[in-house]
């Protein structure tokens, strides 16, 4: 079934823990040692990706807000239950921003 959700990631609140990176393949290590997202359309980091408000890139608490529509929710949820910073969150729709 197909999930219309977002992934938050707190880039400033990744300690390059990866717990995240063994439960959701979206989730790599970037350049600079922290977690990012790889969306279908390429890394989600200072030069890509989403921003909160969906803007391309991380806003400046350093936070990629990046849209998926696909069945993988439950996989996004699982990396975020795994990170002990909890710097990972997913939002559907009806959640607070």
């Amino acid at each position: 079934m197909t999930t219309e959700y977002r992934v938050r990631l707190d880039r400033g609140a990744c300690e390059g823990v990866f717990a995240c990176l063994v439960r959701d393949d979206r989730f790599v290590e970037a350049a600079d040692g922290l977690a990012t997202i790889e969306a279908s359309e390429g890394l989600a980091a200072a030069d890509g990706g989403s921003r909160s408000g969906g803007d391309c890139g991380p806003n400046e608490h350093d936070e990629l807000v990046v849209p998926f529509a696909d069945d993988r929710v439950e996989a996004a949820k699982q990396a975020a239950r795994a990170c002990p910073v909890d710097a990972i969150e997913v939002l559907t729709e009806g959640d607070d921003e």
